[in-house]
């Protein structure tokens, strides 16, 4: 029998093992000629006192299998001859007490489709990756464009009412995401977790890619396939606590033994969830290995952590003290991801305002190197959700969100949680009639991508999806019958691709240099312009948030020469009135806002509109 090192031991129990699914779990045991002999099963569970494996291979009898105790600390393992790839196991675990306790095991890398529970054993090794030129060419994306698909993959497209596997739904994805001109797909919680209804943020199985959707290989697979097509992508996590179902990681061994021992600081009384004690390495070193194992064998180019305020502050209340352990650990995991890849994204949702969220560790940051910014979503669905009349009354929605945009490195979302729960899609948002309705989705999204800051947009949203997500059905793929529909995502199409061709809406993202106001207190005609710049272009963003049409609007502008309009959404083509800007708009010479220049757009009604500068030639 294998023993474990006390290298090994050591790392684990003081937080620094960034590997214990090698030694954890279950794995087959191979020959020197790559035969598997036997197929080996250990459990740390310190606080029991007899561990005994019931599995499908014993007929679930758990007194023909009891493991052996190989360090005093309390890990325990069993070998069984011959390969059991696919068996069903758990653990038994009796405690000092008298009770007997049954659990899937942590470190399993899949496990019993739901409503089951047990784990299988997998082997993840032997995958061959065809993905070399995109880790290449990868760059960081600080300067980059960065347009994310927020997807659940079970209720994205389904098979006859039923969940499509990996396998199956990754050609169309891979189409479809490209069409619409996404950069990255960040898929909801894809570890393994019992309950449907929580859409993957309450886990059990954070080694495992879930089931629902087919066997770890098929999800290699579908990454590998992603990759290949020149798409990232991003997995949602939840870090700080974990669900209290009994087969679980809480109370594992009868204990508390990741998680807080304190009640009070444990029990998430509004999630029915355990809070984890980053206090403890063991806890560490369980979330590192966690993280790492999906970076390095599913070839994940980074991470959404859920719920960053309940890391920060303790029960994610602020009264109740900055939790400084789980920020030295997000530091900790931050230092050794960015080691590994330092273009990996490590983004965090969180509401605080606690500062250097996104600043390098180095540099006295926690180490995320983006933050989702809940202020300028929150914000700006309050202003569209107001009829345009009162959309004067508040201005300072859309303005405030500039005061801070450039203390943070942010992604701008407008996710999962905005539309569901009664809030209805972001169509459904908008006052007015059915074509006014679509007319402001189509401003808000062109405030959303030209504003700094990265993006993330829930599926869905792309196309105007008019009722809520519901995990239970597939997306309402019926509205592109509807040539309204159609029209709005040719929208979204090209809003996307104008995003991604003109470096002035990403390169200096994180830069005042890149964002200027033009128009900002015209408050009574709730009119809005703005300079976005990079190294190489100037673009003049012009948001009328009225029905009103504005003839000759004049808009100060920082450069003589011209300013040609590629994207208005106002134009019939994509379900709007069609008054836009057909011919190049020749800056005028006069002192307007702080510029020297001017130009007299017409304003359409709810149009957004994006110019691009030309340089005069020969000075005419």
């Amino acid at each position: 029998m294998r023993l474990i090192s006390d290298h090994d031991v050591n790392e684990f129990l003081l937080g620094r093992h960034d590997a214990i699914h090698t030694f954890l779990g279950s794995h087959l045991i191979k020959d020197e000629h790559g035969v598997v002999q036997k197929t080996e099963f250990t459990v740390y569970a310190p606080n029991a006192k007899e561990v005994r494996l019931i599995a499908s291979f014993n007929q679930y009898e758990s007194w023909k299998h009891v493991l052996t105790k190989i360090h005093h600390m309390g890990f325990w393992r069993i070998e069984i001859p011959g390969d059991h790839t696919y068996a069903t196991y758990k653990y038994e675990i009796h405690t000092p007490q008298g009770r007997i306790i049954y659990k899937a095991d942590p470190l399993a890398h899949y496990a019993e489709e739901r409503p089951h529970t047990a784990s299988k054993v997998y082997d993840v090794n032997g995958y061959s990756w065809h993905d070399q030129e995109w880790f290449r060419s990868k760059k960081k994306v600080y300067q980059e464009p960065l347009l994310i698909y927020e997807v659940h993959l079970g209720s994205w497209r389904r098979k006859f009412g039923a969940f499509k596997p990996y396998n199956e739904v990754v050609d169309e994805l891979i189409q479809y995401v490209l069409e619409q001109g996404f950069t990255h797909l960040e898929l909801l919680p894809v570890y393994e977790y019992p309950l449907d209804d929580s859409w993957g943020y309450q886990g059990t199985g954070f080694f495992a890619a879930t089931s629902r959707y087919g066997v770890p290989m098929d999800f290699m697979y579908f990454v590998d396939r992603m990759h290949q097509a020149g798409i990232g992508v991003i997995m949602d996590w939840v870090l700080g606590h974990i669900c209290r179902d009994a087969h679980g990681l809480s109370f594992f061994d009868g204990t508390p033994l990741y998680e807080f021992e304190d009640k009070d600081r444990r029990e998430n009384v509004t999630w029915g969830t355990d809070n984890l004690d980053f206090s403890k390495g063991i806890t560490r070193s369980f979330m590192l290995s966690a993280l790492t194992f999906w970076m390095e064998t599913f070839h994940i180019d980074g991470f959404r952590i859920d719920a960053v305020s309940n890391l920060i502050y303790y029960l994610g209340n602020k009264q109740k003290g900055v939790n400084h352990d789980a920020i030295n650990f997000i530091r900790q995991l931050s230092f050794h991801l960015f080691g590994k890849d330092d273009r990996v994204l490590l983004m965090a949702e969180d509401s605080t305002d606690y500062p250097y969220v996104t600043h390098p560790v180095d540099t006295g940051g926690i180490g995320f190197n983006y933050k989702w910014n809940m202020g300028f979503m929150n914000d700006v669905l309050r202003y569209f959700k107001e009829d345009p009349i009162h959309r004067k009354y508040h201005h300072d929605k859309i303005t405030f969100g500039l005061v801070y945009a450039f203390n943070e490195q942010f992604v701008l979302p407008f996710s999962h949680d905005e539309v569901v729960h009664m809030k209805g899609s972001l169509v459904n948002k908008m006052p007015g009639d059915y074509f006014q309705k679509i007319a402001n989705w189509r401003l808000l999204l062109t405030l959303w991508m030209t504003h700094p800051g990265k993006k993330l947009l829930f599926m869905g949203q792309e196309f105007a999806q008019f009722s809520e997500w519901a995990f239970q059905k597939e997306l309402d793929w019926n509205l592109f019958d509807y040539p309204a529909h159609q029209q709005a995502n040719r929208f979204f199409r090209d809003l996307a691709q104008v995003y991604r061709h003109h470096p002035a809406l990403f390169q200096y993202d994180h830069h005042p240099k890149g964002f200027e106001w033009s128009i900002v207190d015209d408050k009574d005609q709730s009119v809005f312009a703005y300079i976005r710049r990079s190294d190489t272009e100037t673009l003049v963003i012009v948001l009328n948030m009225t029905p009103n049409v504005h003839e000759f609007y004049e808009i100060g502008v920082p450069y003589a020469g011209t300013y040609v309009e590629i994207l208005n959404s106002d134009k019939a083509i994509y379900f709007g009135s069609d008054q836009y800007n057909g011919l190049p708009l020749k800056a005028m010479k006069g002192q307007k806002n702080q510029f020297g220049y001017f130009i007299k757009p017409k304003l359409g009604p709810l149009s957004g509109m994006v110019f691009i500068h030309q340089k005069r030639v020969n000075n005419k």
